[in-house]
């Protein structure tokens, strides 16, 4: 413990001058290993996306973490779960409701590989970074790159047993990907999803709008299409893989109705999938991510139907 203190000291005097984002994701680096380190290999690595507006090489770097399980047997696969952190600007974190450290441990004592990227738009790398923000678009070819990243990197991770996994921001990331590139996964989870960007502007506050419109660079009546082919309900009928989708009627963040209205538009391309609305679950956006009886039950749920297509 007295090795990690210290480590974490050194990073801050090292990180005199960068903004307090960037310190923060200094230590949450380390606050990874410090968690899971018992369990997995964690590590944290650069790779490429491509790049949004004007570049040397039309590309930008990007950030991941990779949590390998240390059980291990040799000539054996594992299979690999793409985890998708949350928040408009949100990042992969250790603390506060959107804390991940539960649910990586569950995933890794399963017997998963995890990848979790830092896709552009994610705070605590500099105002830059926040700002390449490509909201429902590059940042899902973000997460797919990621995946391919992890493949080409470990040969023991099997390509037919990948799933993706994401909550609210993180769960539309996880619905676009399975919905646009089905070959690359095996099936998907999206809790709490964002579904509807143009229904969404009409419930949410002058600076989500902002960052919403900002980010595509035109608001939605100055160009329609553009805002549904970033929508998920739209991309519905594409659906080829298995899917979970969870809502609760109590989310003060992502309206239920955006759930139902994903739910209603698969119904109507007639796919088959599985989803649960839940009453007034309390925890309301975050009610499957915390530490509650309900929330792990939810998530058995979740762990229950990844097992049925991924086999750990």
């Amino acid at each position: 413990m007295r090795k990690w203190i210290f480590l974490i000291c050194v990073m801050a005097l090292g990180l005199q001058g960068q903004s307090s984002g960037e310190l923060q994701k200094a230590i949450e680096d380390v606050q990874w290993k410090l968690e899971l380190s018992d369990i997995a290999d964690v590590s944290k690595f650069r790779y490429t996306g491509p790049g949004r507006g004007k570049g040397s090489d039309g590309s930008m770097i990007l950030y991941a973490y990779s949590f390998l399980p240390k059980k291990r047997v040799a000539g054996e696969k594992k299979p690999l779960i793409v985890l998708v952190h949350g928040g408009v600007h949100g990042t992969f974190e250790t603390s506060g409701p959107a804390s991940h450290v539960s649910i990586v441990r569950e995933m890794v004592e399963r017997g998963y590989a995890v990848v979790a990227p830092d896709y552009r738009g994610s705070a605590g790398y500099g105002a830059a970074y926040e700002n390449a923000i490509d909201y429902g678009a590059k940042e899902n070819d973000d997460a797919l790159l990621a995946r391919n990243w992890m493949l080409e990197r470990y040969s023991f991770l099997d390509p037919t047993r990948v799933g993706i996994v994401g909550w609210s921001h993180g769960g539309m990331i996880a619905l676009m990907n399975v919905l646009l590139h089905p070959e690359s996964y095996a099936c998907a989870y999206a809790g709490v999803p964002v579904t509807d960007m143009i229904g969404r502007l009409g419930y949410q506050n002058d600076a989500y709008r902002k960052t919403m419109t900002d980010s595509i660079g035109k608001e939605a009546r100055a160009d329609v299409m553009e805002y549904r082919r970033r929508s998920p309900i739209f991309h519905a009928g594409k659906l080829q893989r298995p899917l979970l989708i969870h809502g609760n009627t109590t989310d003060e963040t992502v309206n239920v109705y955006e759930v139902e209205s994903m739910i209603a538009f698969l119904k109507a391309a007639g796919k088959n999938f599985d989803s649960k609305i839940y009453e007034a679950a309390p925890g309301g956006h975050h009610f499957n991510r915390i530490d509650t009886k309900l929330a792990r039950d939810s998530r058995q749920e979740i762990y229950e139907f990844l097992t049925r297509y991924l086999k750990p």
